[in-house]
């Protein structure tokens, strides 16, 4: 098996991408990609990274993998990764940044902050790399802007007002790069509800098959594995297009499938619900019941 190599510290991250200057905050910094001259390798590295990354990126003569996904940063992109996230990099060279930037920041900087409970908000950190957003020069010129707000106040102007002002402007950033998204998401839309339709069928024909019985209800994750996309994207994506989460469709169908059942055999509530995929009948009602505000044996009395 090969070694993984985690980094935790700014100091041992300035020290992996051969930064040439040393860390100006022990828990953020603002890498420029021109100046890294990672150590030649013609073998894959594996890292852990603890940070939180935000960064514009366009790569040339390497190959990235993050988690299970290829990605060869031929055009400017931003991709956001979250702590502790496998990555891969492959045939490094000494010139491998041409351009971009990183900001990485430690989660201890944001823990005792507002900003560490809203984080879990900003699902675009667990995104593929495939999913990466595409910026107009706008967009960018408007993401360095505020970057260089923040280095400006974690290399230069610290004091005791410095820490607010970091997390505020990461905050900024964040909500940026959700609108930006936001906007990705509306300017496919057209692919975007092709990805909908299929979702909706492979719903639909899981809950058609035995794989319900044996598996239990299909999970996100394993929807979006057979879409190609990962569990957060494909969230946002149907979010998006249909002002559902992909759960509450996922449970529409389940509805549906129940409803069929309860009116048209004769197994008892209880078969129905290990029919169902649920190990629990109890569950079962309760879902039902939150779902048509009915409990199953209701439904099949009254219809």
């Amino acid at each position: 098996m090969k070694d993984t190599f985690k980094v935790n510290s700014i100091s041992k991250l300035h020290e992996l991408l051969g930064y040439p200057t040393k860390p100006a905050h022990p828990l953020i910094t603002l890498i420029d990609f021109s100046k890294v001259k990672m150590i030649k390798s013609e073998t894959s590295k594996r890292y852990i990274l603890g940070f939180y990354l935000v960064s514009l990126k366009k790569l040339s003569g390497a190959g990235f993998k993050y988690g299970r996904k290829d990605y060869d940063f031929s055009e400017a992109s931003l991709l956001c990764m979250a702590p502790e996230q496998l990555s891969i990099v492959t045939n490094v060279e000494v010139e491998t940044y041409p351009e971009g930037w990183g900001l990485y920041f430690h989660p201890d900087l944001i823990r005792s902050s507002f900003l560490n409970d809203k984080i879990k908000d900003y699902s675009f950190f667990s995104y593929d790399m495939n999913e990466a957003l595409h910026l107009s020069d706008k967009e960018k010129n408007t993401l360095y802007a505020v970057v260089e707000t923040i280095k400006e106040e974690f290399s230069i102007n610290l004091d005791n007002h410095s820490h607010d002002l970091i997390i505020s402007n990461i905050e900024v950033l964040l909500n940026y790069c959700k609108r930006f998204y936001g906007r990705q998401f509306i300017t496919r839309s057209h692919h975007n509800k092709g990805v909908a339709a299929q979702f909706e069928k492979l719903v639909a024909d899981y809950f058609d098959s035995e794989k319900v019985k044996i598996n239990g209800l299909p999970s996100v994750k394993y929807c979006a594995e057979q879409l190609h996309l990962s569990a957060n994207y494909l969230g946002d994506l149907l979010k998006q297009e249909t002002g559902k989460s992909a759960i509450e469709h996922i449970h529409y169908h389940l509805i549906e499938k129940a409803k069929n059942l309860l009116l048209n055999s004769s197994e008892s509530i209880s078969e129905i619900a290990y029919e169902l995929g649920f190990e629990q009948p109890q569950n079962f009602s309760k879902l039902f019941k939150k779902k048509t505000n009915m409990s199953p044996a209701e439904y099949r009395s009254t219809n």
